[in-house]
C-alpha cells in the first residue's frame, strides 16, 4: 500500500459550522442547512443528512456475483444491484449490518468478509457514505429462517453473473446502479491483483461522517 506524503488520500476536516437547521424532517432522511466559514467566506449549503449504508459483493465458488433487481421508484427502473441497506440502527456495527442484508436479500449467509471499498455517493449534496464488502463462502438460508420481504423486497429477484459480465454490462450502458458499478470494477481490479487490496472486515471506518472523531 502506498505511504509517504505524496500518496493520493482526501483530507478530513472539521468545518467551521455556525449554525445548522432542519429544513426537511423526512421519513427516512433529512435535509439541513448549513451555515459554515471556508477560507474566510460564509457560505450557505442545504445537505441532505443521510445514516449511510452498507453493501455486499457476495461470490459464490465460481466467483460469480450474487445479483438482486429491485423496483426503484425514483428512476423508475427494476435495477440489478447487490445486496444493501441503510445504517439506521443506532450503534450497529457496519459488518453486522451487511450480514444481514445479505441473509435478507439474498437468502445466504457467508464465512469469509473483507472490505472492498468505501466510497461518497453524491458529496455535493448528501453525506452518505457506503461501505462495500465482499462476501466469500457462501451458504443458503434454510427455508424456514428466511426473511419474509415486503414493500419492493417482496419482489426480487436474484441472479448469479460473472465479474466480466457484470462489467460488460456496466460498460455497454445497460447497468446504471452506482453501488453495484463500484463494487463489480474493485473486484475486478482486486482480483487482477490477487485480492491483495483487501482489508479486514472490521477495518475503522473513518471516513463516515457519523463516525469521526473531533481533532
Amino acid at each position: 500500500m502506498t505511504s509517504g506524503p505524496d500518496v493520493l488520500r482526501d483530507e478530513l476536516v472539521t468545518p467551521s459550522v455556525t449554525s445548522s437547521d432542519v429544513v426537511f424532517d423526512g421519513a427516512v432522511w433529512d435535509v439541513r442547512r448549513d451555515t459554515f466559514d471556508l477560507e474566510g467566506q460564509t457560505l450557505v449549503r442545504e445537505v441532505v443528512d443521510h445514516p449511510g449504508a452498507v453493501a455486499v459483493l457476495a461470490l459464490d465458488e465460481h466467483e460469480d456475483a450474487l445479483l438482486i433487481r429491485q423496483y426503484r421508484h425514483p428512476v423508475a427502473a427494476h435495477e440489478w444491484e447487490i445486496p444493501a441497506g441503510l445504517l439506521d440502527i443506532e450503534g450497529e456495527d457496519p459488518l453486522l449490518a451487511a450480514q444481514r442484508e445479505l441473509l435478507e436479500e439474498a437468502d445466504v449467509t457467508a464465512d469469509h468478509w473483507a472490505v472492498l471499498v468505501d466510497y461518497f455517493t453524491s458529496p455535493g449534496g448528501m453525506d452518505e457514505a457506503i461501505r462495500v464488502y465482499l462476501a466469500r463462502g457462501l451458504r443458503p438460508v434454510p427455508d424456514a429462517e428466511r426473511h419474509e420481504r415486503d414493500g419492493e423486497e417482496a419482489h426480487i429477484v436474484q441472479r448469479r453473473v460473472s465479474l466480466d459480465d457484470v462489467a460488460a454490462g456496466v460498460l455497454a450502458g445497460d447497468l446504471h446502479n452506482s453501488t453495484l458499478i463500484i463494487a463489480a470494477l474493485a473486484a475486478r481490479s482486486a482480483r487482477a491483483g490477487e485480492w491483495s487490496s483487501l482489508r479486514p472486515a472490521d477495518s475503522p471506518w473513518p471516513a463516515h461522517p457519523g463516525r469521526r472523531t473531533s481533532s
